[in-house]
């Protein structure tokens, strides 16, 4: 028996955004929260911020009514978590230790990516959902939940504040340019939308999906 099931595409395509997106930003606050706790930090510990609790890290606005307003309104789809708050003079090399604990967050994205992609090529090659609209829409929603984590991995380690990019830029190369830099504050995220909106934006892409080739052909998938 099929099971048909009939659903607005674009809708469909925002409830699985928003589903994987929460589920991407609870793992990537996580990874800083769980990394920063190994490394001496209890900081996001003692806030209840090391948990897989989606509760903990969303941000209402930024979590669940920008995603809503850029996804319907046909902007680029900006969202973010609440940060993970990280208090460096706990660590035993403040600037090696904080740069792990930034690049946590979207090593876990990509890991996410990978885990996602494993799920999908299991059910692809042992055939074990009957050919439905349900089977459909699962294979879209996986393919998906890949991709919005491939795309935060990369664009998460763009060296733009207020990115973790930004903060490993820092931590790599202390000095008093950098400081300023990742300060900036309202002007560092007018950068950023500068460049989602600039040309850059188009070799930007092309790279996330190089990355979802690479994912597809390591997890059987090509």
């Amino acid at each position: 028996m099929f099971l048909q099931i009939e659903v607005d595409p674009k809708l469909f395509r925002f409830f699985i955004f928003l589903l994987f997106f929460i589920l991407a930003a609870t793992v990537h606050e996580f990874a800083h929260a769980y990394s920063a706790h190994k490394l001496g930090d209890n900081t996001a510990k003692n806030q209840g911020r090391l948990t897989f609790n989606p509760i903990k890290h969303i941000d209402l606005f930024g979590t669940i009514l920008m995603p809503f307003i850029s996804f319907f309104s046909g902007m680029a789809l900006i969202g973010w978590a609440k940060p993970v708050p990280v208090d460096r003079s706990s660590f035993k090399d403040p600037y090696k230790d904080h740069a792990i604990v930034a690049a946590a967050g979207p090593v876990s994205n990509i890991v996410l990516a990978f885990f996602l992609a494993l799920i999908l090529s299991i059910i692809v090659h042992t055939g074990s959902i009957e050919a439905s609209s349900f089977s459909d829409y699962l294979f879209q929603a996986l393919s998906y939940g890949v991709f919005i984590n491939v795309f935060l991995f990369l664009f998460n380690l763009l060296p733009i504040p207020p990115l973790d990019g930004a903060f490993i830029l820092f931590d790599l190369f202390p000095n008093e340019f950098t400081a300023k830099y990742i300060n900036l504050g309202l002007y560092g995220t007018l950068i950023l939308i500068l460049f989602i909106y600039s040309p850059l934006w188009g070799y930007f892409f092309s790279f996330v999906q190089k990355i979802m080739e690479f994912v597809w052909i390591i997890t059987g998938l090509r």
